[in-house]
């Protein structure tokens, strides 16, 4: 399985569309960069403007963190599409190119195939969040420094320390690779039912979209329905830069404020990945290869 692996991967990285997500990404967090650097300073102190009414801000709240955090936001809504262009041609592109039938004669079993090319398209998710790490986080922290991060919310104003951060964002990262393989498993589950790779990422796109409208509509029904909708949980990252509060109000560092709802999101997320693949599983050896 393993070589199978391998030569899944390799055709993977050999397409030049794979390298449209990275130029893409490389792009996008270059122009966020050289905006907030540019202009970034007026939007703080618009930003801090109220807060410094009636606080001092020490240090540095324009720096490689805050920058990071804004990446992140802008990022993760379209990276989705980035990720169904490869998952959703794993099954359905061999299949367009007339290729799936001689794969199904080798020694590999149609499990191992479609085990490896799973596996194979959530390496490439892995390499693609190492990309934004290493353009989004460890870029702008060499640009802008490092110090305390300010995350705004409506109702209040968090500060979190330059040495409580780093932690946060690997788990950030973490999050947003099983959210991004809940997206890849779906492509990939509507792959098996195509012979070219198109429907299944319109598909998968539409599915994406018509599931963020619907959980965002203040209709009884669908407010029952949103917790089981993957796409409500897709944010949950943004829960790892929440802190706990002791008892006369301050934050405690090296905690996360609501953590079983961050978990009860990361399992939602990875209870979808498993049942699509089996899913998918389960079609694929059932799959007519020979029409």
């Amino acid at each position: 399985m393993w070589t199978v692996f391998q030569l899944e991967v390799f055709k993977i990285f050999k397409k030049p569309r794979t390298y449209i997500a990275f130029i893409a990404i490389a792009a996008i967090t270059g122009l966020i960069q050289m905006a907030i650097y540019a202009d970034g300073q007026r939007y703080m102190d618009f930003f801090l403007n109220d807060i410094k009414e009636n606080f001092d801000v020490i240090g540095n709240p324009l720096n490689g963190y805050f920058v990071c955090f804004v990446i992140l936001q802008t990022l993760l809504i379209h990276v989705p599409l980035l990720v169904v262009l490869i998952s959703a041609d794993m099954i359905a592109g061999e299949a367009n190119m007339g290729t799936l039938r001689l794969l199904l004669t080798r020694p590999a079993s149609r499990s191992k195939l479609l085990f490896a090319k799973f596996f194979a398209s959530s390496f490439y998710i892995l390499i693609l969040l190492f990309w934004i790490a290493v353009t989004g986080l460890f870029i702008s922290l060499w640009i802008f420094g490092k110090d305390g991060m300010l995350n705004a919310k409506s109702y209040e104003i968090i500060l979190l320390n330059k040495d409580d951060l780093f932690w946060r964002y690997l788990l950030a990262f973490g999050f947003a690779f099983v959210a991004l393989s809940t997206v890849g498993a779906l492509g990939f589950f509507l792959s098996v039912f195509s012979e070219n790779s198109l429907g299944p990422i319109v598909a998968t796109m539409s599915i994406i979209i018509v599931m963020t409208i619907l959980s965002t509509l203040e209709i009884p029904l669908f407010e029952k329905m949103r917790p089981f909708f993957f796409t409500s949980h897709m944010v949950g990252w943004k829960g790892f830069f929440e802190m706990k509060m002791n008892a006369d109000g301050s934050a405690i560092p090296g905690t996360v404020r609501n953590l079983p709802a961050v978990m009860k999101s990361l399992s939602v997320l990875f209870l979808h990945i498993v049942g699509l693949f089996f899913a998918s599983w389960y079609v694929f050896r059932k799959k007519d290869i020979v029409n």
